[in-house]
């Protein structure tokens, strides 16, 4: 039997090469986004992520074989904590039932290169504690300058996220329950997300002194697809709390010999 996911973003971006990925190789997708998708919604809200678990179970017939949490935002305000975050947790948290019934269970997420770029810690502690009230609040004081510690909302989001799969993936809910859960944290890929700052020789030489990719530079999304689907592939048995840097080498650039 074909394989069901369910896989958030997918109308641009990583998302739609993944979707597309997938349907090519005969599985069911059934895509999430806030336009041109199976379930239209906006995660950013309680109400969009609890009509995406009511609306996926529907068109499931209430089983699914993986989740692919693949939506998100790079704008420095509130939106991004909202989405990349809390979007992202009660994405696979709100879906995790709809695995019980498969053979092969299997949950990914999309962080980032980002997390390792500085970040404000006392909104990483915020997010680590789940309190989104106060995420957000923090989120729009840093939004106040976007040039400067606006940019720091979207590093942040994805460094929690990073922790969120370390914590989780090893507890009885994800490996106690045959569930691998890892995350692939791209470097810079050619999407809708970053086409103004590659739009020019100038500015890719410049995103790219921050990101450094020796390996074959700024990559299209369908590198980071072939990843997750191989994360979320019934081969994948034993990766537990991974977060795999798809980045050309910038972890490796930045971090050296620091392993995790």
């Amino acid at each position: 039997m074909p394989r069901t996911s369910v896989l958030t973003g997918a109308a641009s971006g990583i998302g739609k090469a993944t979707k597309d990925l997938l349907e090519q190789r005969g599985e069911r997708v059934i895509g999430v986004d806030i336009h041109d998708a199976e379930v239209v919604v906006d995660l950013s809200t309680a109400e969009g992520r609890a009509a995406l678990v009511q609306e996926a179970g529907r068109l499931s017939g209430g089983s699914i074989d993986a989740i692919y949490a693949v939506a998100g935002l790079a704008v420095p305000a509130p939106a991004t904590v909202a989405v990349n975050y809390f979007g992202t947790v009660a994405t696979l948290e709100g879906l995790r039932p709809l695995l019980a019934g498969s053979e092969a269970p299997r949950a990914v997420l999309v962080s980032s290169m980002a997390a390792l770029l500085p970040s404000d810690g006392e909104l990483v502690a915020l997010l680590t504690a789940g309190d989104e009230p106060a995420a957000m609040a923090r989120a729009e004081v840093l939004a106040r300058d976007p040039a400067s510690t606006g940019q720091l909302i979207y590093a942040s989001a994805k460094l929690a996220l990073s922790r969120w799969v370390r914590r989780e993936a090893a507890t009885p809910a994800w490996a106690g329950a045959g569930i691998p859960l890892n995350a692939a944290a791209p470097g810079i890929i050619a999407t809708p997300m970053t086409a103004d700052l590659i739009a020019t020789p100038a500015r890719r030489e410049q995103l790219l002194n921050v990101v450094p990719m020796p390996l074959n530079g700024i990559a299209e999304p369908t590198v980071v697809a072939r990843l997750l689907a191989w994360l979320n592939s019934e081969e994948n048995t034993h990766l537990c709390g991974q977060v795999i840097y798809v980045d050309g080498g910038s972890d490796a650039v930045l971090r050296g010999d620091s392993v995790w």
